[in-house]
């Protein structure tokens, strides 16, 4: 089944989907014509590229953490600065793993005609991916700042920037999604 435009699935009785729009008269298809198997193959491929994006970036700023345990200013943070270190390298290696998720998933599942569920679970993953990068990004930013200067501005700073990153990736989406969700179903 898929999405016929309107929010709702429809399937056409032969297994394709599609649906009817009241603009524009009876019978007319508004949305995609796909089976069920070539909507999982398109979500699929989707899903692949959003989450090259998020991998990559996950990965280097993984890469770069875990480097620094090996500087020699590592040993002159104090107790607190290596806390926030730690939880930013568990934080990023969790990101990691549930953003190369997906993949491991489909391979595990490949063959055994379950890709509408591996879509599924794999938008899931990468859900979850994007929230764990947001809180390493933002872990990794407090303790950079922190160790860059004393200044007091540097709470201030940090949270302008998750505002940002919750705006971008999270407020503006959704609000996009709501509006022409709204103006489908006049």
């Amino acid at each position: 089944m898929a999405d016929d435009g309107t929010g709702r699935e429809s399937d056409d009785g032969r297994g394709r989907t599609g649906g009817t729009g009241a603009a524009g008269g009876t019978g007319r298809r508004r949305g995609r014509e796909e089976t069920a198997d070539e909507r999982a193959d398109r979500q699929w491929q989707d899903l692949l590229q959003e989450t090259r994006v998020a991998q990559t970036g996950v990965q280097i700023l993984l890469g770069f953490l875990l480097t620094v345990v090996f500087t020699p200013r590592f040993e002159s943070l104090g107790s607190a600065d290596k806390g926030i270190y730690i939880a930013t390298v568990v934080l990023g290696s969790l990101a990691t793993g549930a953003l190369i998720g997906p993949v491991s998933f489909h391979r595990v599942v490949a063959g055994r005609r379950l890709k509408p569920h591996a879509v599924t679970w794999a938008s899931r993953l990468i859900f979850v991916g994007i929230v764990l990068l947001l809180a390493t990004l933002t872990s990794a930013l407090f303790l950079i700042l922190r160790v860059a200067t004393d200044d007091g501005l540097v709470p201030w700073i940090v949270g302008a920037v998750l505002a940002w990153y919750l705006l971008c990736w999270f407020a503006l989406p959704l609000w996009a999604r709501r509006r022409h969700t709204a103006e489908r179903e006049e």
